[in-house]
């Protein structure tokens, strides 16, 4: 039997881990933390990203190797690489985990991307705020998500606050400055690529974030075939320049008429949740699929599909079970401010059907506002 070992024990290798149990696959997590969600349902082991004595029992138990926490080390991975088939490649997470890397990786491909500097010192940054405008965002350029990480600058008088806030992680993590985008949607594709080069993508995906986090996704969104079929070929692209295996969500601002690359995510994605009930085969399980170098699974949706992300604390569940189309997914984890503890998927035949039914759920958990846009862009 195939043991699948993944580093990180969030939700997302928890999800792995279910979707993996009809393919008779066995698990093994690593994870910092003894008390990893995942751990619930896969044996734990507990240690140190860095420790090669961890690791090395790790790679010792396990016939393949995967992540669901993009910020493990890039060397830890590489070591790891040398012992046991490790996908997506350290190349690929070494890419994604540095912002400037990313982009400029973007840029070399000719995916359109927004303005960025590296930043270095207080001056650079002064500099850089000058020449994008006055307009734009400040980041660390590793080890940031959810909008952690981040210090809006709206004009040059903003600079002296913004390096106080993250100056002093220049010269650690780094620093990058990007152009603001107004944009006027906010959208993924989630797509998945074999050992063996196959390329599918599921239905792209509109987003919404509140604070940084994610709040609710919409599939299929609701764009032109040309725009699609765009979005895809950066996907593809991406992939292929990368000699990229697994699932992986490239984020996307669309801003008159046209998309920019926000940034990649090398692994299943939050906004891809919706593919277990919406979709012919989920991301997971077609993740699961391609590092193990299986037929890739059909990606069409069923339907129309509506993630609700719970953030902090979980609602009563009824509202969402009594729906026909209601599904409910619990982490297993502990409330906490600004912790994704779980969500729920609503999946219907028809758009309408599926407003009717957010409106109801939104409703009865004092929701509207979560559920408010996703039923404005069904009704429009």
């Amino acid at each position: 039997m195939t043991t699948v070992g993944i580093l990180g024990g969030g939700q997302l290798a928890r999800m792995l881990a279910l979707s993996g149990a009809p393919l008779g696959l066995r698990f093994l997590v690593m994870d910092t933390a003894a008390d990893a969600c995942a751990g619930q349902f896969a044996p734990l082991l507990v240690g140190d990203y860095r420790d090669e004595a961890a690791l090395a029992e790790f790679a010792s138990k396990v016939d393949v190797a995967t992540f669901d926490f993009e910020n493990v080390p890039a060397e830890s991975a590489e070591w790891l690489a040398h012992r046991v088939p490790v996908f997506p490649n350290p190349r690929a997470l070494a890419v994604a985990q540095d912002r400037l890397v990313e982009k400029t990786l973007f840029r070399e491909l000719g995916i359109p991307v927004g303005a960025f500097a590296n930043i270095e010192t207080r001056a650079q940054l002064q500099a850089g705020v000058e020449q994008l405008g006055g307009a734009c965002i400040l980041k660390t350029r590793r080890l940031g998500y959810d909008g952690k990480g981040q210090f809006r600058i709206r004009s040059v008088a903003d600079v002296d606050a913004a390096w106080q806030a993250l100056g002093a992680q220049a010269a650690t993590v780094g620093l990058i400055v990007e152009a603001f985008i107004p944009f006027e949607r906010e959208l993924s594709v989630i797509a998945v690529r074999s050992r063996d080069g196959e390329f599918r993508t599921w239905p792209m995906t509109e987003n919404w974030h509140v604070d940084g986090v994610l709040s609710a996704s919409l599939a299929p969104a609701s764009v032109d075939a040309a725009l699609a079929g765009a979005a895809c070929a950066h996907a593809r692209h991406l992939a292929e320049s990368l000699d990229y295996v697994g699932v992986f969500a490239l984020e996307l601002f669309y801003r008159d008429g046209e998309l920019l690359a926000n940034e990649m995510a090398p692994r299943v994605h939050n906004s891809g949740h919706w593919t277990i009930e919406g979709a012919e085969t989920s991301q997971f399980q077609n993740h699961l699929r391609a590092v193990l170098g299986l037929p890739l699974g059909d990606t069409r949706a069923l339907g129309h599909a509506c993630m609700l992300n719970w953030i902090g604390e979980m609602p009563a569940s009824g509202a969402v079970l009594q729906e026909a189309g209601g599904h409910w997914h619990d982490y297993g984890k502990e409330p906490r401010a600004g912790r994704k503890v779980g969500h729920a998927t609503l999946r219907a035949d028809d758009a309408a059907l599926l407003a009717e039914a957010l409106r109801r759920v939104g409703s009865a958990l004092g929701r509207e506002a979560q559920v408010a846009p996703v039923v404005g862009r069904l009704s429009a």
